[in-house]
């Protein structure tokens, strides 16, 4: 029998109570889908309009712009753990509001505190997991809160086909106090209680931490001493343009931008419009689940995988998975495939396998190396400002989605997706550094210039 040691028993524990975070996520991305239908059917006078639908599915991504700019300052002041249990009543105010709408202003309102919930714990999640796991397993624990969000989804969807609109956000909120409760008896970070100057032998202990994992990078002596104890300001010309600031923000923000325009959340919030326009015979929300289940079920994939395989492989692959499925969908409204007897079913496939595709890599992985590229000193600004570009990009692929469609043609739209996968894929080639087995401390002394580090670790491989 295989024993489990203490410190993956611990740091898994952690992670789930993190990861329930990113399931509340998934049930605000989930909730439109499902909650629209019911409310057309039963309180069809709250909704007047297809723009005004558009709206509530729109909105949480502004919320969530909000939230994240905020989240920065939070999170470096009142620490990981705080900032996701401030969430929680967040939240619960939010789904109650949803709950108890009867106008639709309400609605709108609902929905875009639940967007500011979900820029609050976007980047603080990640990194909290990140800097409470060992190198080792890190991957794969870091995996677990975007497994956790396309669970959140499935569950908004499955919950959503047989529950009252109003019932599915109460169902909802229970989730986010369960949040509060599970984060209860867990550490702060480490590392965000040494650059505080605060005492982190007892989260250390209790996270059984190896000693690589709470390794620090050493500054030269020449540097006055000031400096380890108030670094400066992230928005200074000398630390924003240096090469451990500017080259993982680079990196970080374009993998984020990568994941939104490959299409995928135009793909999420308009899973049952395609299918019909694909002239699919499947019921739209058994389609929608199907879609679920196979997002699901590719993110366990890639958590499996992510330690043996490494992060550039998983993204590589999936970029070019994308990018296929992405160009047979244009092929499939452009040739009018539909009236084959076998070619119809590309555009359903085509779909399956983008899903698949995305959550094998682009999915979750940018979220993960949010927590492993940024310095220790400004992981939390700079992890907080590359949610807000990923937010904002969001927004703009789901609004921009049908006029798009109308100017382009669904084929075209589907081709411009196609092409930024591809370029996704080469970016990764060229750009992204592997960091499977890497401490934090060793990733960011990658990243310094020679003067600026004392190289105690080995060194990474890269191509950048």
């Amino acid at each position: 029998m295989t024993k489990i040691s203490p410190a993956l028993l611990k740091q898994l524990w952690l992670t789930f109570g993190a990861s329930l975070s990113f399931l509340i996520i998934g049930l605000v991305r989930g909730y439109s889908a499902s909650a629209i239908p019911s409310i057309e059917d039963v309180d069809p006078e709250i909704i007047q309009s297809s723009e005004q639908k558009s709206w509530i599915g729109a909105i949480p991504p502004l919320g969530a712009f909000l939230g994240s700019m905020l989240s920065g300052a939070l999170m470096q002041r009142a620490g990981r753990k705080r900032t996701l249990q401030l969430t929680s009543p967040i939240w619960v105010a939010s789904w109650l509001i949803l709950g108890f709408a009867k106008y639709y202003p309400l609605l709108l309102l609902g929905r875009m505190i639940t967007g500011v919930g979900v820029g609050f714990v976007l980047a603080t999640a990640q990194v909290y997991v990140s800097e409470c796991c060992d190198p080792e397993i890190r991957g794969r624990l870091g995996s677990l809160p975007t497994l956790s969000m396309s669970l959140g989804i499935l569950i908004s969807y499955v919950a959503g086909n047989w529950l009252y609109w109003r019932y599915l956000a109460f169902l909802s909120a229970v989730f986010c106090v369960a949040l509060f409760v599970v984060l209860l008896p867990l550490p702060e970070s480490p590392v965000w209680l040494q650059s505080k100057g605060l005492d982190a032998s007892e989260s250390i202990k209790w996270l059984h931490l190896s000693a690589r994992a709470t390794a620090t990078v050493k500054e030269d002596n020449n540097e006055k001493a000031e400096k380890a104890e108030a670094p400066p300001s992230l928005f200074t010309r000398k630390v924003f343009f240096s090469p451990v600031v500017y080259k993982p923000m680079i990196i970080g923000f374009a993998l984020l931008l990568f994941q939104q325009y490959s299409g995928i959340d135009a793909v999420i919030f308009f899973t049952v419009e395609i299918f019909r326009n694909a002239g699919s015979t499947l019921d739209a929300m058994t389609a929608t689940i199907i879609v679920g289940v196979v997002q699901l079920l590719s993110n366990g994939v890639s958590t499996l995988l992510v330690d043996r395989a490494g992060r550039r492989p998983l993204l590589l692959i999936s970029a070019a998975i994308m990018c296929l499925s992405m160009g047979s969908m244009g092929a499939a409204f452009y040739f009018h495939l539909k009236e084959s007897p076998w070619l119809g079913y590309l555009p359903i496939a085509s779909l399956v396998v983008f899903m698949l595709g995305f959550s094998l890599g682009f999915g979750g992985l940018p979220f993960l190396l949010l927590g492993e590229l940024f310095p220790a000193h400004y992981r939390s600004q700079l992890s907080a400002m590359a949610s807000a570009v990923n937010l904002m990009s969001m927004f703009s692929v789901i609004k921009s989605y049908h006029i798009l469609d109308e100017v382009l043609t669904s084929a075209g739209t589907f081709w411009m997706y196609s092409c930024f996968c591809a370029i996704a894929f080469f970016f990764v080639l060229f750009m992204v550094p592997e960091t499977k087995g890497k401490s934090l401390a060793e990733i960011e002394q990658f990243f310094r210039s020679n003067k600026d580090q004392k190289v105690e670790t080995v060194n990474m491989q890269t191509v950048l």
